[in-house]
């Protein structure tokens, strides 16, 4: 028998091929600064492709519903390991295919649809999974909101309680994807404690930096905690849920199977054990402290050149432009960013129009950068840069700035490779 080679994917597919090379130049050439966005190390990346993925399983780790699953076993219950010693948690499930689906089983947990919930609204920072109308959290749930301080651009804990003293949740949840201060999780948590509600942290924006030691951590506080193992965490993409006792541990373990999801990803439960395993060692931790050092110093140089920060400044990997005062909306900007090879996007600013085309605001995130080399130095650059190109496209003259940034840009790309 002629049993020849399997084609490359080049030869297969030389279409997926393409994309994928254009994909992995791209993120070469380009300085990505979308905060939800990191760099995997080639470690997370073995082990997406390893065949694992070839293995179905359903259940836990000892109570599986296929055979076969040995090994992914050893696989999941180091995740689970791994993620407990990492943020202090006494449960652990490392199965969850999003951040999304982990919110989910935690609602599937701990309220019942029609309940009242009480989260940040989605323009302050909040996310659609925590009860925002188009998604399915708003339309189970009787959502409410609290925003920041319309001047400080900062939560308000006293108008919070207030708020939940009115509105009595069942259940008080903290964490987003834009606000870019620290969260009083001890504060919270009496919140939800005088009104009866239980209470969620999605911190999965910050959870990097929580492993870090760089932010505080709401593990002893929230009675779950959900995350993603992307953004700060350098991982995968999926879902981590944790808590500081075994309380909700039966409920969680079937509200993710069978109540949310079907078949685990085994490959990705593999990519999480890297990551987290990762994330144990020193290096992740000055890698932690150089994201939120970064951040800030972008943030002091873009303020010194005139651009208005939401809050006046960070204390995560990330910063929110308002850029009303320049007469740009979030895509201008993020147009203008582009044109210099510099990845963001738009994103509302607290109290901003509720339709995407008009919000005025634009994120930016160091992890990726960082997790490049670049550091404070470099900040200097890049905030010189992008205060360069904002002011152009303002002025309606972005085609001559773009020239000079692009080549910034591509220096900072050639002398710390992705």
């Amino acid at each position: 028998m002629n049993i020849q080679s399997p084609p490359t994917l080049a030869e297969s597919d030389p279409l997926i091929a393409g994309a994928l090379a254009d994909e992995k130049a791209r993120q070469q050439n380009q300085i990505e600064l979308i905060a939800s966005e990191n760099i995997v190390s080639p470690g997370v990346l073995e082990a997406l492709g390893h065949e694992m993925t070839n293995k179905t399983l359903e259940g836990y780790p000892g109570n599986r519903f296929h055979g076969g699953g040995q090994f992914v076993d050893v696989v999941e219950q180091a995740a689970i390991d791994r993620a407990k010693e990492l943020f202090g948690a006494a449960y652990a499930n490392v199965q969850p295919h999003s951040g999304t689906q982990a919110n989910q089983a935690v609602f599937f947990t701990l309220v019942k649809p029609g309940d009242r919930i009480l989260s940040l609204d989605l323009a302050a920072g909040g996310h659609l999974s925590h009860g925002a109308k188009p998604n399915l959290s708003g339309r189970w749930f009787d959502a409410h909101t609290y925003t920041v301080d319309r001047d400080t651009g900062l939560m308000n804990y006293e108008a919070i309680a207030a708020q939940a003293e009115e509105i009595r949740p069942q259940l008080l949840i903290a964490g987003g994807s834009a606000y870019p201060r620290k969260i009083d999780f001890a504060r919270m948590a009496k919140i939800a404690e005088k009104v009866g509600a239980r209470f969620l942290v999605d911190m999965a924006h910050y959870a990097g930096l929580v492993a870090a030691g760089a932010y505080p951590s709401p593990v002893p506080h929230a009675d779950i905690v959900t995350c993603t193992t992307t953004k700060t965490l350098r991982g995968p993409r999926g879902g981590l849920i944790l808590s500081r006792s075994d309380e909700f541990a039966r409920k969680l373990q079937t509200a993710i199977f069978p109540g949310v999801q079907g078949s685990l990803h085994s490959n990705v439960l593999a990519a999480k054990a890297v990551c987290l395993g990762e994330a144990l060692r020193s290096e992740f931790k000055a890698y932690g402290h150089q994201v939120v050092a970064n951040a800030r110093r972008l943030a002091e140089v873009l303020m010194a050149r005139g651009i208005k920060i939401v809050s006046g400044g960070t204390d995560t990997h990330m910063l929110l432009l308002d850029l009303s005062p320049l007469g740009l909306l979030g895509s201008d900007a993020e147009t203008a960013l582009a044109a210099a090879n510099i990845t963001s996007n738009k994103n509302p600013v607290p109290f901003d129009a509720l339709r995407p085309s008009e919000w005025v605001g634009l994120r930016l995130g160091v992890a990726a950068a960082t997790t490049r080399g670049l550091g404070e130095a470099e900040m200097e650059v890049l905030g010189a840069v992008i205060a360069d190109m904002l002011e152009a496209a303002a002025a309606g003259v972005l085609e001559e700035a773009a020239g000079a940034a692009r080549k910034k840009v591509g220096a900072l790309c050639e002398r710390f490779p992705a």
